[in-house]
């Protein structure tokens, strides 16, 4: 599998994966998916910024993608991002999702970001909490019932990961 930067021409598939998300799924708390017009100016957002928003591909095919972008926005935040990271409905469990993580973790880290954070939709999303740990973020939180969704309430997991030297020096 390829990860690589993703281009204007992979919104398609990406606006379809993360519609599948949101209308299935409880890894977004969003609950209409937004429209192709929409995802174009998260993405165009995110990239003039200069954060990573990666697609893995395979055999021409969009099979997950990650972006990383602040975790707040107040200066203070500054050397925090928060990870989102969505893989196409069955190919879950395949290593698409360790794959694109594991990039924009590389890609993070030598921006010189220090901590990077997970936000984790419903603390029963099992492969996004193995997914996170087995690349080293540990569990830093639970926020019990921060959203309603599908008619019950839904936890958020906060998983953790120190980039570089972490906060062992200052930036």
């Amino acid at each position: 599998m390829l990860v690589r930067p993703a281009a204007l021409q992979d919104l398609p598939a990406i606006q379809g994966i993360y519609a599948h998300h949101v209308m299935h799924g409880l890894a977004s708390f969003e609950e209409v998916a937004p429209p192709l017009a929409e995802m174009q100016r998260r993405y165009e957002g995110i990239t003039k910024q200069g954060f990573p928003y990666l697609v893995g591909e395979e055999r021409g095919e969009i099979l997950g993608y990650g972006y990383c972008s602040l975790y707040r926005t107040r200066s203070a935040y500054r050397h925090t991002l928060e990870d989102s990271i969505y893989v196409k409905q069955g190919q879950q469990g395949k290593g698409v999702g360790k794959a694109v993580l594991k990039e924009l973790i590389s890609i993070c880290t030598a921006l010189n970001y220090r901590q990077m954070i997970a936000v984790i939709g419903d603390s029963a999303n099992a492969g996004s909490i193995k997914l996170h740990a087995s690349l080293g973020f540990v569990r830093a939180g639970l926020l019990r019932s921060t959203g309603f969704k599908f008619g019950r309430w839904v936890d958020s997991v906060y998983m953790q990961l120190p980039l570089g030297a972490g906060d062992s020096t200052k930036p």
